[in-house]
Parts: structure tokens; sequence; C-alpha cells
């Protein structure tokens, strides 16, 4: 019972994401958090004591992880690993495939889930930190299609996350034709200060900067 309550309490306090965004080392963490309370129904020797301290320092050392990636970004891909682009503009990129340990069979099975049932219909498909396929189709295979609706094909590009929690993302800089100085001087243009106010920006091709400051989410 009181081993219940504790579990009860703890996944309260630390969030929904540790069901809905689960990544490979939430799991883990939770497996062990219920491993913790299970092995001690069946051990004589272990109290309530014992109980609510194991619960309180794996809890605490899984909430002190989730408030880490929140604050320090460098820390995510160790953490919670990166997504990776593994179909690049209608390409599967076999490097990425290889390194994330999936084979051909498995990612035509997350593109099916995502409506796509050729690698021909795909021009980008991300593999996210929880195994799931993030996937955008070419253009001739969108719904509607260009094609039934007789417009012109348009280019696709992909949305680049340049600043994300007040971090200026230096990896992504170059795919989005940035560097630090073009993109503080965008900044001013468009009346902010410093890339330290802003939330999160992405770059698209043909696009304005869409910016998001940390004052608009208050």
């Amino acid at each position: 019972m009181i081993g219940f309550i504790a579990l009860l309490f703890l996944t309260k306090v630390l969030g929904k994401t540790e069901i809905t965004q689960i990544t490979t080392f939430d799991f883990v963490s939770v497996l062990v958090l219920g491993e913790l309370v299970g092995n001690a129904l069946y051990d004589d020797k272990i109290g309530i004591p014992e109980i609510l301290s194991a619960v309180g320092v794996w809890g605490f050392l899984i909430y002190l992880t989730e408030l880490l990636t929140q604050k320090f970004r460098s820390s995510r891909s160790l953490l919670e690993g990166k997504p990776a682009i593994i179909i690049n503009k209608g390409k599967i990129d076999y490097n990425e495939v290889k390194k994330n340990r999936l084979d051909l069979n498995q990612l035509q099975h997350l593109l099916r889930a995502k409506d796509i049932f050729s690698f021909s219909e795909c021009y980008y498909a991300i593999l996210e930190t929880d195994g799931t396929i993030s996937a955008m189709k070419k253009q001739m295979f969108s719904t509607p299609t260009k094609q039934d609706l007789n417009l012109p094909l348009q280019h696709t590009a992909l949305p680049i996350s340049v600043i994300m929690d007040g971090e200026i993302i230096q990896e992504n800089l170059p795919f989005a034709q940035y560097d630090k100085d073009k993109l503080s001087q965008e900044l001013k243009r468009l009346g902010i200060a410093s890339h330290k106010e802003v939330l999160y920006a992405e770059w698209q091709e043909n696009m304005p900067l869409y910016i998001q400051k940390y004052e608009e989410n208050t």
C-alpha cells in the first residue's frame, strides 16, 4: 500500500513525459523504479522506511536528470539521444540507418504507420529519440496531391531549428545558410536584442524566420 502510494505520488511529480514522450533512458528508469518496490514485497528484511527511501532516491535521480535536460541543451544528446535524419531529400542515409541499428524492414514498417508504403513517396524521415518516425511525403504524394489539383510542384524544405531555449544551435546554422553574426543581425532587425530572449527560432527556405520569445509563452 505504501509503495503504491509512493509510486503514484512520484508519477505526479515527474509529470506526463514518463509515458507520453518516453525515451529508452526513461523506460529503463521506470522499470528499475517498479522493481525497487516489487522486490521489496518479497523480502521480509525490508520495511516501509527502506521502500520510501529507495523510491525517493531513485525518483530524485530521475527528476534531476529531467531538470538537467531542460536546463542544459548539451546534456540532451547524452541522456535522451538525438533525432536522426534517415531519409534526406528522398535518399536513404545508410550510415544513419546503420548507426541507429535499424534495418530496412523495420524502416518500412515505421513508414507504413505514417501511410507511406514506398520509399519513393518519402522526402524526409526523422527517427525520433523515442523510436518513432516523423515523415514528410514528397509534394506529388501529399493529400490532396498536386497532380490531382493540377498545381505546379514546389520545392520541399525541411524546417531547421536555429535557436532553442535561448541558445543558438551552432551545428544547424550551416544548413540554414546562417552564421552567428548574420543571425544576430536578423534578430536585431526584428527588434530582438539577444538570442537569449528567444525560446525557439526556426528557419525554412523561402519563409521568414519563425520566432517565439520567452515573454510570448508566459
